[in-house]
């Protein structure tokens, strides 16, 4: 069974996806970008929602944790609780 561990920052619009993957690209710290606009809980731990498995995130954020590169910067990607941006951190 494939297990990854990613992070992500969610927000409400793509705009403001669009607005916050810029700022990485940037330099910005992501921990502290999750901290400051993240709408999901995981934002207080800079966005690190530790390890999962395959099929545990909706099919949309799995596809991109398992499919996409590692470390890279992804998104906007639409999922039915808003946008996110997505760094996967590992996968095995």
């Amino acid at each position: 069974m494939s297990t990854a561990c990613a992070r992500h920052i969610l927000v409400k619009t793509e705009k403001q996806a669009k607005e916050l993957i810029e700022k990485l690209h940037n330099g910005a710290d992501f921990g502290q970008l999750a901290k400051k606009f993240s709408t999901c809980p995981s934002g207080k731990k800079g966005g690190d929602l530790g390890e999962f498995r395959r099929g545990q995130m909706v099919k949309a954020f799995d596809d991109v944790v398992f499919k996409k590169e590692v470390l890279k910067f992804h998104g906007p990607v639409k999922t039915r609780f808003g946008f996110h941006i997505i760094q996967t951190i590992y996968r095995s």
